[in-house]
This record gives structure tokens, sequence and C-alpha cells, in this order.
């Protein structure tokens, strides 16, 4: 884990509770000089995802208090351009709710073994206190948090169960 500034320390503080009062969770967040400006790059996730209009809400409420001169940390005067967006789908499932919220995706995933290190790939089926539940191959497969290295959302053409990459979808041609 990389120390965290003082100035990135007093910024996570002031802006957590504003993100979790709209009912999401701060996924990370950076801040780089740009010119005379600083550079806020903030990345936010919740249970649901996040839309665009969410995300401009978002960033009004997070200018709000970085505007606040009572509020924003003294270090922090100046101008600043703020970056508010949700995680890609290459970021990488390190957390229980990233888990959480990937239930029913189909995802890679590094397994520590006596022997090594190898890699499944399999759907999530569950993410419980004790395990991660994947359906590998059919196989239903219980690893241990322990166990569990960072894993990646695999992109999918058509949904499960649904159609194939250029077949029709069965819903549109009963309608």
């Amino acid at each position: 884990m990389t120390a965290r500034s003082p100035q990135r320390q007093q910024l996570e503080e002031l802006l957590r509770p504003v993100i979790s009062a709209e009912g999401y969770d701060l996924e990370e967040l950076s801040v780089s000089a740009a010119g005379r400006r600083s550079l806020i790059r903030i990345t936010v996730d919740g249970d649901d995802g996040i839309d665009l209009d969410a995300v401009a809400e978002l960033s009004r409420a997070i200018s709000e208090a970085l505007d606040d001169e009572t509020a924003a940390a003294p270090s922090f005067a100046g101008p600043y351009v703020l970056e508010v967006s949700s995680p890609g789908v290459d970021r990488p499932l390190t957390e229980h709710r990233h888990w959480r919220r990937a239930i029913g995706r189909l995802v890679e995933v590094p397994v520590t073994e006596a022997g090594g290190q190898p890699t499944l790939t399999g759907r999530v089926r569950s993410a419980e206190p004790d395990g991660l539940g994947l359906d590998v191959d059919g196989e239903q497969v219980l690893l241990a948090w322990q166990r569990v290295g960072p894993g990646r959302v695999q992109i999918e053409f058509s949904k499960p169960g649904g159609p194939a990459p250029g077949e029709p979808d069965r819903e549109e041609e009963e309608a």
C-alpha cells in the first residue's frame, strides 16, 4: 500500500462522507498538478453502478464541498479541475463489494495454491463472508478469500443464456 499524502488524506476525509451520503463508495482519489491548477480524479461506484445523471449530481455535491472554505483543507486552496467517473470494466476486483457487484459476471481470478498460482475462469455465483462462489464449467467452487487474487471481469458480447452475437433475440421475434 502506498503512503497517502496529507493533502490526499484530507480530501478523502472531506469527500468520503459526501459520496457516502449519495449512496456511493469512494473507490479511488488522486491529486496531481496541472499547471497552476490541481487535477482531482475521483472514481466512485455503487451496488447498482452509477449512471451519468448520478455522476453529474455527485460532481456538484463534491464541488460544493471543495468550494466550502470552512470545510476544505487549508493546503488545498486554489483552482482545481474535477473529474468524477465510474470504474471501468478492466478495474481489478479486490474488495468484497467488488465481487458482490460482479455476481453473474464471467471473471478470471488467480488462486493461490501450494504448487503455484493457477488462474480460474468462471461465473461469480456468490460473495459470502467466508469466500467467493464460482461456477467453473458447471462445477460449483468455493474459494476462501485468502486464496483469491485480484480478479478481472471478462467481456461478454451476449448475456448468459441469451442469443449468441448475430443471432436474433427470441423476445424481439415474439413481439
